[in-house]
């Protein structure tokens, strides 16, 4: 069964890095038939914000961010995996695995990633 995922990347400058990560991700997602939708927190601010409602019907949440992430509290009722910009793109296939094992995780597991 595919599984839903929303995600937020962001990064210290807030330009390629953070929208590197998304398209690395939309991939990663494509390839494995999953819904995904991603919020980035650039320099031009917060765009495709997640609402409440794509939050809540997630099956994880993936955080891939070098900074804090504005409105994180969000995400605390989800399972998710948070993980670096760096650590996201040179182990992308590490960071799919634990999205698997979040997936059948309990809510409110967050497994960190370096």
């Amino acid at each position: 069964m595919p599984l839903k995922l929303v995600a937020v990347t962001a990064c210290i400058s807030g330009v390629a890095h953070t929208y590197m990560a998304a398209e690395r991700l939309e991939k990663l997602c494509a390839q494995e038939k999953w819904p995904v939708k991603v919020e980035t927190q650039g320099a031009l601010g917060v765009e495709n914000r997640l609402t409440a409602e794509d939050i809540a019907q997630a099956d994880v949440v993936l955080l891939i961010a070098d900074i804090m992430l504005e409105e994180s509290e969000r995400f605390n009722q989800q399972r998710g995996v948070q993980v670096s910009i760096r650590g996201f793109l040179s182990d992308s296939e590490r960071v799919i695995a634990a999205v698997r094992k979040a997936a059948l995780s309990p809510q409110q597991t967050l497994i960190r990633l370096e």
